[in-house]
């Protein structure tokens, strides 16, 4: 594979995540932070990562992005978080370019860095075209990437063909060989439109198309980064079971699967992960953390400061404690 990035020489900056490099960070992060980094499947991460969701798909938001990926990985953060589709592509250039800059300056190096990013819906090249239909009928449908029939609610795919390309797109932005953990992003945005046996069908298709990834070396692992899924009551139109996502799981890549982290808001006005018995374990009602936890599963956090308006959508309660 032909791909070429940021790195002094041009390619992609190779390595990832270790047991090693995560301990050599916990090491020089603990003396001043102690408990700040800690154990989750075998590597040392930071207990607060950088989200890059938010703000305008310009340059100057681009140049924030990347001083506050420099910044952050200088107080001792490892642990950074992006997608395909946010800001136009143009977060995971921010954070492929910045994650070269702190590297080359020797603040962090590649196995001490967690690096998470998604794939699952359409996005553009930077800005927004004038015509976004014939936009993707010319990068995605015209090359074979993507069939019409494998689109939900205009702007979802998890089609292993899609899927497949979108991790090569996501590892040219981010300028490296490895992808840490890939999300498949909001996959119940299928059941929108899909019966429940199709959906389990595309389910197990994305699986395989991610566990081929891992067995090439583009990704270490995968898991589902979900809005609704996992907070929402069984039944709900959108709810998805863990158990039955971890079972498609095994189905497809078997007892060792790389199925190992889920990531859904958790905040103080969105405590579901927490607070409310979604899911089952062995029949009986749990919350998704435990289930999680049971599974040996990392469990990220979303919307931590709900996209910046946490203090608008706090209970009454919690507002006249937290003043």
């Amino acid at each position: 594979r032909r791909l070429f990035f940021r790195d002094s020489s041009g390619m992609l900056i190779p390595g990832y995540a270790t047991a090693e490099g995560t301990a050599r960070f916990r090491g020089r992060i603990e003396p001043r932070l102690p408990g700040h980094v800690r154990s989750a499947a075998g590597l040392w991460v930071s207990s607060i990562g950088l989200g890059t969701y938010l703000g305008e798909p310009t340059q100057a938001h681009d140049a924030l992005y990347r001083e506050a990926v420099i910044r952050a990985g200088e107080l001792g953060t490892n642990v950074f978080d992006t997608a395909i589709n946010y800001r136009h592509q143009r977060s995971e250039r921010a954070v492929g370019q910045a994650l070269a800059e702190t590297i080359a300056a020797g603040t962090l190096q590649r196995d001490e860095v967690l690096l998470a990013t998604k794939g699952g819906f359409l996005n553009f090249d930077a800005d927004q075209p004038d015509d976004p239909q014939a936009y993707f009928y010319e990068k995605l449908i015209e090359p074979g990437l993507v069939r019409p029939e494998e689109v939900v609610a205009g702007c979802h795919v998890m089609a292993p063909k899609f899927l497949a390309n979108q991790i090569d797109v996501s590892r040219r932005n981010l300028g490296v060989e490895t992808i840490d953990l890939y999300y498949l992003h909001n996959p119940e945005t299928q059941l929108a439109e899909v019966s429940p046996d199709e959906f389990s069908r595309r389910l197990r298709a994305a699986f395989e198309a991610l566990e081929y990834a891992v067995a090439e070396g583009r990704i270490r692992i995968y898991g589902t980064a979900t809005w609704n899924a996992y907070r929402v009551k069984s039944g709900a139109p959108d709810a998805l079971s863990l158990e039955r996502v971890l079972r498609v799981a095994e189905e497809t890549g078997g007892k060792e699967h790389h199925l190992r982290a889920i990531q859904l808001p958790f905040n103080l006005a969105m405590p579901e992960a927490l607070a409310a018995p979604t899911q089952l374990r062995n029949g009986k009602p749990v919350s998704v953390l435990e289930l999680a936890r049971a599974n040996g599963l990392m469990v990220f956090a979303s919307a931590s400061l709900m996209q910046s308006h946490l203090c608008q959508g706090l209970p009454a309660e919690i507002q006249k404690r937290f003043p």
